[in-house]
């Protein structure tokens, strides 16, 4: 028999060997990988008294280098595994608002399954926290399959590397439910929100969101070098978001401002702009020269599109307050920013943009998807439709020029309504209301996107001193904004008048300081009237 205790007692490759040194101790040594900085193989040696402690050393060693630095599995938490996997295998493999989502994940919800053993971990623990989380907190379907999602990950790669036997993610069942209403502005809402876009600084970019649908972070992000005035079109290349940052010291911001590519291969697009849009574009511009003039050294110039007054770009949380504020001066209660997004969505299909055009301007990743998303938001849309089949029994509803005591603008019938401009006979459209036949000759004619009360055409001869033109006014707008305001519709009905004719008289209402000069002069010959009215 030989004696083996005073010789090495030897292991297989990468485990490590146990000897006896001259002084009677034993010594531990074990090779621990490699050492990347150096290239050279890293080892350790570790003394101790006896054998059986030696022994003992050289398995808890051994066990460390193969579980990458890991106590025993059965000690080992699921927050802890979490952790190193996000460190390890997240950090540098997925976008850092990926990695921030992963993270926030585990500091909010996963909290206290973070404490329970990962050999411990069972489906049915899962399935009551999603149970949980689904009844009692009120998250939604989508945001649990998210946090089910990245803990599947995580518990997979716990598998790969035998910690675990197999992945209990895969035996539970996530909570259904109904999908979320896609919410939009209906068409009085848009109204109301473009006519106050007007009036404030940054309402321009409001009213590019409506006729592009892109994202808040999409948005913020534009730069001018994304605009190509030759064509009219905006490129989407890249996104703004506030992110948790990877490592962040004591003291410092744990957040920071990244500029990274969009969502997905689809959203890095082109996107056609109308031309009303890209006048206003070319407008801001001058806007953003002319600040840049009175900020002098204070101002910040990065080509950033949607700046302040020293040339900084927003951020999303600073972007949706000034939004908020817009909403509340339109009086047309909350409504998230992806609202306008919606919104184009659906006004789009509602003139009959296919769902493949659509698909591509929005981003998304399949035409499916689309479809799936605002097949059930066009109600407003469907009303119009079925107002067209009020003749599916012989009844036929008309009004003709010849039957009016004054002139006429619009024609009604089971088609829809005809807009004429008196002495203009090419200025017609076809539409199925009354608004929509005024926006599309507001389109038509005056490369202008969006509903109105009034149109008015401008035939005045300066030189002869002869003020001529035509007022074509939307009884149905007129109508609706009485109620709104609170007044008669009289009343609202003349002051649209007072307005178009004023406009005949030079008088604009789209500079700055000319809508409230307007407004006054509206109120002021509105007087005279009730004035007269009084003596009468």
């Amino acid at each position: 028999m030989k004696d083996t205790s005073k010789k090495a007692l030897r292991r297989g490759h990468n485990e490590g060997n146990i000897r006896r040194r001259t002084d009677g101790r034993w010594e531990v040594r074990l090779s621990a990988g490699i050492d990347y900085k150096t290239g050279k193989p890293r080892r350790t040696s570790t003394c101790c008294n006896t054998r059986q402690e030696a022994i003992a050393i050289l398995q808890q060693q051994v066990h460390e280098v193969r579980t990458q630095g890991w106590r025993d599995p059965m000690s080992v938490t699921l927050g802890e595994w979490y952790e190193y996997w996000l460190d390890t295998y997240m950090k540098d493999s997925v976008k850092q608002s990926t990695y921030a989502s992963y993270r926030s994940y585990l500091n909010k919800h996963f909290c206290v399954l973070g404490k329970i053993l990962l050999k411990k971990l069972e489906p049915h623990t899962l399935q009551e926290f999603y149970n949980y989380k689904f009844r009692e907190e009120g998250l939604s379907p989508k945001t649990l399959r998210n946090y089910h999602m990245a803990l599947h990950k995580c518990l997979q790669q716990a598998v790969k590397e035998h910690l675990l036997v197999y992945n209990p993610c895969d035996a539970v069942t996530l909570p259904s439910g109904e999908k979320p209403e896609i919410v939009v502005f209906t068409n009085d809402q848009q109204r109301a929100l473009v006519q106050a876009s007007y009036r404030h600084r940054y309402g321009v970019f409001i009213r590019l969101d409506l006729c592009t649908g892109l994202r808040m972070g999409e948005l913020l992000a534009l730069k001018w070098e994304d605009i190509d005035f030759s064509t009219a079109q905006l490129h989407v290349r890249r996104t703004i978001n506030r992110l948790a940052k990877y490592e962040a010291h004591d003291g410092e911001n744990k957040t920071e401002i990244v500029f990274g590519t969009p969502k997905t291969k689809n959203s890095r697009r082109t996107i056609p702009l109308t031309r009303t849009m890209a006048d206003e574009l070319a407008r801001w511009k001058q806007q953003q020269a002319q600040d840049k003039i009175r900020a002098g050294d204070k101002y910040t110039d990065y080509d950033f599109i949607v700046t302040n007054e020293f040339g900084h770009y927003f951020e999303q949380k600073t972007f949706k307050d000034y939004y908020d504020r817009l909403l509340k001066d339109a009086d047309i209660g909350h409504f998230t920013f992806h609202a306008l997004r919606h919104t184009f969505a659906t006004r789009a299909l509602e003139r009959g943009m296919d769902y493949k055009t659509l698909s591509a301007i929005l981003g998304h990743y399949s035409v499916a998807f689309t479809m799936d998303t605002y097949v059930h938001s066009m109600d407003e849309h469907k009303r119009h439709e079925m107002d067209k089949m009020d003749d599916m029994f012989g009844m036929q509803y008309s009004i003709s020029v010849e039957n009016q005591p004054y002139p006429v603008l619009c024609t009604l019938s089971a088609d829809g309504c005809t807009a004429h401009v008196p002495d203009f006979p090419k200025v017609t459209a076809q539409a199925p209301t009354l608004d929509a036949a005024l926006l599309e000759v507001n389109r038509q004619f005056l490369s202008h996107d969006y509903f109105t009360d009034i149109i008015t055409f401008d035939y005045t001869d300066q030189e002869k001193k002869v003020i001529s033109g035509d007022l074509m006014i939307s009884v149905d707008t007129v109508r609706d904004n009485a109620a709104k305001f609170g007044a008669t519709f009289e009343n609202e009905l003349q002051r649209v008048i007072i307005h178009g004719i004023l406009h005949l008289l030079g008088h604009g209402d789209k500079a700055p300081g000319e809508e409230a000069k307007m407004h006054a002069l509206e109120d002021k010959y509105l007087a005279i009237r009730e004035t007269d009215e009084t003596k009468d």
